[in-house]
Formats: structure tokens, sequence, C-alpha cells
């Protein structure tokens, strides 16, 4: 068995820095995602899954994630909450072995995600959860909240599913703000295939609501000052 890898204590400069931590992070979350989809797809025997799962199998790949491990409102130090890169992030995050992970790109009066679920994803065979287009959409219309200075959280959501969303396909994500009303923002978002761009096959209109300075310091103590969240 290898020698245990220490998380902690971390040294930026020896590893790269900030950069470097996160390159890590990636190249983790994409080996991880590989090991998700062979799972959902092996015919493997059963004695061969048990194998895999014991104390010389993956049990003890997850036994070398050693250190200090980060609490529910702790935030990753590779992070940029709350508009910035979320390596976590189960929508986007390069380190989360759930992601697809969506890459979004900033584009005039909103923000457009791309990606490719896989068979992990799965609802009915051959197409995306339901769950999982709703989490996209959410995603991504919150992005575009940071986009225009003003960081929200869902308060609203009307969903409308309009076509199965297909996997191993290449889909186009989109999200604009459509209106605002003092800290309230309202939100388009749709999912569209990359090849069929305006055939809509899920839509959904949420109301997001920035939260103001006292609620923000409860809600995520972590941060050094609320107004990094209100005050863009």
């Amino acid at each position: 068995m290898n020698a245990p890898l220490t998380t902690t204590p971390h040294d930026p400069a020896a590893e790269g820095g900030l950069e470097g931590q996160r390159e890590a992070i990636a190249t983790l979350g994409h080996e991880l995602r590989l090991l998700v989809d062979a799972t959902v797809r092996t015919a493997a025997s059963p004695e061969t899954q048990h194998h895999l799962a014991d104390a010389d199998g993956v049990r003890a790949l997850t036994g070398q994630l050693t250190g200090r491990r980060r609490s529910p409102k702790e935030i990753a130090e590779v992070d940029e909450f709350p508009d910035g890169a979320r390596m976590y992030s189960p929508v986007t995050g390069a380190g989360s072995p759930l992601a697809p992970p969506m890459h979004v790109t900033p584009v005039d009066g909103g923000v457009i995600g791309r990606c490719l679920l896989g068979i992990a994803h799965e609802g009915p065979p051959g197409y995306g959860h339901g769950g999982i287009s709703t989490m996209l959409l959410v995603e991504l219309m919150g992005w575009a909240c940071a986009a225009v200075g003003k960081p929200g959280m869902t308060i609203s959501l009307q969903m409308r599913y309009q076509g199965p969303v297909p996997l191993e396909t290449s889909l186009q994500v989109t999200a604009h703000i459509t209106g605002t009303d003092d800290r309230k923002l309202f939100v388009k978002g749709t999912i569209t295939t990359e090849d069929a761009p305006s055939t809509v096959l899920v839509e959904a209109d949420g109301i997001f609501l920035a939260p103001a300075p006292e609620a923000a310091r409860t809600l995520f103590p972590a941060l050094d000052h609320a107004k990094q969240i209100t005050d863009r």
C-alpha cells in the first residue's frame, strides 16, 4: 500500500501556489469522474466489486486523503466565493466527482455554460435526470447574478421540461437577468444541445435574492466581510 497522502500542513509555494493546487485538484477530480463512470457502467462480478471496495482497493485510496477535513461552512482556500471559481461545485467544480463539469463563459447579457452529462447523471435510460437539469440551471442562474455584481440565492424557481436532455451529448446552458427589484433578481435559464440551440429542452424562471449584510454575516461566517457578497 502507498504511504498516506498528507494534505496538511499546506505549503502553496512548494506546490506551485494556488494554480498548482487547483491543477492537482482538477487532475484528481478527472480521475474520480472516470472511476464513477466505470462504476455505474460495469458488469463486473460481485466478487470483483467486493475486492475493489475492500481495504486494498477504493477504501485504501480514501484512507490516503488524510489531514484536517473542511467543515460544511468553511470556504475552500482554492475557491473565490461568491463570484469566482468553486473547485468542488457539483456543477462547475473540476475537483468534484459529481460535476459534468460545466465550463462557464460570460456573454453579452448573461452567461453560457457548456457540459456533457454522463451515465452517472442518468434518469430515464439515455437521458439526464430531471433534478440534474434543475441543478445545472440553478447554478448557472446564480452565475448570471454574480456577473451583474449581485451574487444571490434562489428563493423561487419555476421549471418547464419540454424535452428529455440526452446523455453524452454536448449541451448548452444559458442564463440571463430579465429584471431587478432592489435586492431581487429575476433570471431566465435554458438548456439546449449545442447542435440544436434553438430547440429548448428545459426552461426555468427564477427569483434570486442578494442577501442583506446582516443575513450574509449569519449565512457565511467564514467571509471576512459580508459586504463582499452584497456591495459589488
